[in-house]
């Protein structure tokens, strides 16, 4: 059902509200009011039930608790217990006294997100943005101006070798057949493991031929253990349902070899694809194309993040473009005027009116605006390595597609929200300053008589 109003019940009358006990001017404090709340109860309300079902915890807190989460770079564990220990966490999530019990807890936060969905949650980002405009921490002509560039959000996933794979496929098969009952001829996860062991031990140096030897018998193994698992659940349509995703997915690993398209890097993440972007430490990267935006120029609000999508299937850049366009006037209302992208987004094909679209290192440009925007277009990366860094665009846990662009979004809306954080500690430090001088010297804002 819909999540009910709070109403201050009996039992809080005789303890102190929240209001009377915190610094009003703390950074959460202010944010918090700055926020239009009620836009998520009306975008959201649509998701929940009038009548059937218990009720839904309230759309403020829930929102509030993913904005701290990735705000601080905290997990869903980590959130709910500074939740719980933290009063300005809890006020800036609505509550009016101190709680010392949990009202949510992590599975709440997982079933929140399923149900509203990445699409939906593009309305937390577009919120941070319209605080940044209100605050002046940017203006909307900077938002006409923008900077796009692709990333890898990595998976939470474990290095995909063939050995790895075979032994976790082994794994799984023994442990779904203990669970139903399907006694197997013989198990091969002693002999997987000490095959794993001896492959890690020899691959990588003169015994590189035995250790690929041992990969061979695992991948025999793990036949065998297939086939002997397919004859004992032939005939039984509830086993063959049982077993029918673990199967198809230990037969992908079991088949697949060297050079093969459409590989299978992961069991439980089926989605995670390998990306070479070029860079010299890491030759490959297991996850999912993302495409950020960013405000060109930075301003001491810092450089904003306009948008946030992932991009399944590892396009090519130019053909990514245009809906990144689009998702950012979505999100800002503001119609993009100026592109600045690095040379991987040639052959973008994109001829809108009023758009021009720069390429890096674009020779013969006599505006002295457009080579000094295009000068910022490296600003991009910092802020990617802080979505990596203090967000969660590193090994993201989330589950499957939804959950990648669930996390992407977030992610952004996170960013926004320590920029926004950082901007009102600044005009609270300089409105301390500016009454200090002028309580020194309340004279200083007038003229002098010999100025006069």
């Amino acid at each position: 059902m819909r999540p009910a109003k709070t109403d201050a019940s009996s039992v809080e009358l005789f303890r102190s509200s929240l209001e009377a006990i915190l610094d009003p001017d703390h950074e959460l404090i202010c944010l918090a009011k700055l926020i239009d709340w009620n836009r998520f109860d009306e975008a959201f309300g649509r998701f929940y039930h009038e009548r059937k079902g218990r009720r839904g915890l309230p759309t403020r807190l829930m929102v509030g608790v993913h904005l701290l989460k990735h705000m601080k770079g905290l997990s869903d564990e980590e959130t709910c217990a500074a939740w719980l220990e933290n009063p300005y966490f809890q006020a800036f999530c609505g509550e009016t006294h101190f709680q010392h019990k949990m009202r949510f807890d992590r599975s709440s936060m997982t079933r929140w997100r399923k149900r509203i969905g990445p699409d939906q949650l593009e309305l937390v980002l577009a919120e941070t943005i319209t605080v940044a405009v209100e605050t002046k921490a940017v203006s909307q002509r900077q938002l006409e101006r923008i900077t796009v560039d692709t990333t890898v959000q990595t998976k939470a996933v474990a290095h995909p070798t063939d050995s790895h794979l075979i032994l976790r496929s082994i794994e799984w098969l023994n442990r779904l057949a203990k669970h139903h009952g399907v006694k197997l001829r013989q198990s091969f996860i002693r002999l997987a493991t000490y095959a794993r062991r001896e492959v890690g031990r020899l691959l990588n140096t003169r015994g590189h031929k035995q250790g690929m030897g041992w990969i061979r018998k695992m991948r025999t193994w793990l036949g065998r253990l297939i086939r002997d698992i397919r004859r004992k659940i032939a005939g039984n349509p509830t086993l063959e349902a049982a077993f029918e995703t673990v199967l198809e997915r230990a037969e992908r690993i079991h088949d697949q070899q060297r050079g093969d398209n459409n590989k299978l890097y992961a069991l439980h993440a089926p989605e995670v694809e390998c990306i070479g972007k070029g860079k010299a430490r890491t030759r490959y990267e297991f996850g999912v194309k993302t495409s950020i935006a960013t405000t060109n120029e930075r301003t001491k609000g810092g450089q904003f993040v306009l948008g946030a999508m992932t991009l399944p299937g590892t396009p090519y850049d130019g053909h990514t473009l245009e809906g990144q366009l689009d998702q950012v006037t979505r999100l800002t209302g503001v119609t993009t005027k100026r592109a600045y992208v690095d040379r991987g987004y040639r052959g973008h094909g994109i001829d809108r009116e009023g758009l021009d679209i720069t390429l890096s290192q674009t020779r013969g440009i006599t505006s002295p605006t457009v080579r000094r925007e295009m000068r910022r277009r490296s600003g991009i990366e910092p802020v990617i390595g802080h979505l990596k860094s203090d967000g969660h665009l590193e090994r993201n846990h989330l589950k499957g597609p939804e959950g990648d662009a669930i996390n992407a979004i977030l992610c952004a809306a996170g960013h926004n929200m320590r920029l926004l954080l950082r901007w009102l500690a600044m005009l609270w430090c300089a409105l301390i300053k500016f009454w200090l001088i002028f309580w020194k010297n309340p004279m200083s804002g007038q003229k002098t008589p010999q100025a006069q």
